[in-house]
């Protein structure tokens, strides 16, 4: 069974509706079909300074391309 891959603005809106809007992660994983560790992840990598993030997008980059 494959992952769901989500695109960086998908992942980007569902932060937004938690941050920007007020509604609880639960429940914006619920209504977008995704779980609750995924959304919190998307969380966290939201709060990293952006030279951080780079550093975790070329790493897990990195992860997938060994792996594979």
């Amino acid at each position: 069974m494959s992952k769901l891959r989500y695109t960086p603005e998908f992942k980007l809106e569902a932060v937004k509706q938690v941050t920007e809007r007020g509604h609880s992660a639960a429940e914006v994983a619920s209504r977008l079909g995704v779980s609750t560790h995924s959304l919190y992840s998307w969380l966290r990598a939201h709060q990293m300074p952006p030279g951080q993030q780079a550093a975790q997008l070329s790493q897990t980059d990195e992860l997938r391309r060994l792996k594979a």
